[in-house]
């Protein structure tokens, strides 16, 4: 039988993934944060340039994490301001979990993944994960350094790493931007993923177009597959899904992961902030 400690705490590593009303609202004024390099600034003709029509500041999108009738959790997904990382102008984004009042007596989490992503390149420049799982916590960042190859952790060693390298949260973000709308069921998106010292493969495969009923309406969208389990967001015990809006958005509606009785799903509450608008509504 699946234990109740189980069903809690695998949403939070599904959601963990695995973010401006409008493209001519203003937006935040970008602040800077302590880096580990901060009097380096890099010109916009250092690195790669990357077409992003899938998202920017002020997206903020909800979820419910639930296992069949039992609602665990919630989950936002945010962008909620620029910030500058080694003078480059970055996305903050977050990804936060948290189950409800009524479950915390059973399994309390408090978990917390954030990425410095660089605006016109779409690569990360710093990587936090903040766990609070029950008695279990952990913190850990990583400091990439694109121009070096190399990345520097919280402990305060260094790591090799090929340029452009994502993290766990990076390279979701990454994903939305590209063609989907054209990609076909088979087809596969080859990264590769830094975690803890390491860097691993990361495949995303195209499962096909299906539409998927929500409680906020029905959308056309494109169903992935990541095929990793390394970084702390995907799990060996089940086959993760993602179902994202089949247009420039490519929000996540839906994720759900079969587990050893029944499936853990998240599903989307509310989004605000989009980049564009959600033509992929029914």
């Amino acid at each position: 039988m699946v234990s109740v400690k189980y069903v809690l705490s695998h949403p939070w590593s599904l959601l963990m993934l695995a973010i401006v009303a409008s493209v001519g609202a203003v937006a935040a004024v970008p602040k800077a944060i302590p880096t580990r390099d901060a009097e380096r600034a890099k010109t916009q003709s250092d690195f790669r340039q990357w077409t992003n029509n899938a998202f920017t500041v002020g997206e903020r999108l909800t979820f419910d994490v639930s296992y069949g009738f039992i609602t665990a959790g919630h989950a936002v997904m945010s962008i909620p301001a620029y910030r500058y990382v080694n003078g480059r102008k970055t996305y903050e984004t977050r990804i936060e979990a948290s189950s409800t009042s009524g479950f915390d007596w059973v399994f309390k989490v408090r978990d917390r993944y954030e990425t410095f992503m660089d605006v016109e390149g779409i690569f990360p420049w710093r990587f936090e994960q903040h766990v609070r799982e029950g008695n279990y916590s952990k913190d850990y960042d990583a400091f990439f350094d694109h121009d070096a190859e190399s990345a520097e952790t919280s402990d305060g060693k260094h790591f090799k790493i090929p340029k452009y390298v994502h993290d766990i949260v990076s390279a979701f973000y990454y994903v939305r931007t590209l063609d989907l709308t054209h990609s076909r069921k088979g087809d596969v998106i080859k990264l590769q993923n830094f975690y803890d010292g390491e860097t691993h493969p990361l495949d995303v495969r195209v499962l096909g177009h299906q539409d998927a009923e929500t409680d906020m309406g029905t959308f056309a969208c494109v169903v992935i597959e990541p095929m990793v389990v390394q970084g702390g967001l995907f799990k060996s015990e089940g086959t993760i899904k993602i179902w994202l809006t089949d247009d420039d958005n490519h929000i996540p509606i839906k994720m759900a992961s079969k587990v050893l009785i029944g499936e853990i799903q998240a599903t989307l509450t509310k989004y605000e902030g989009l980049r564009g608008p959600v033509t992929a509504k029914r």
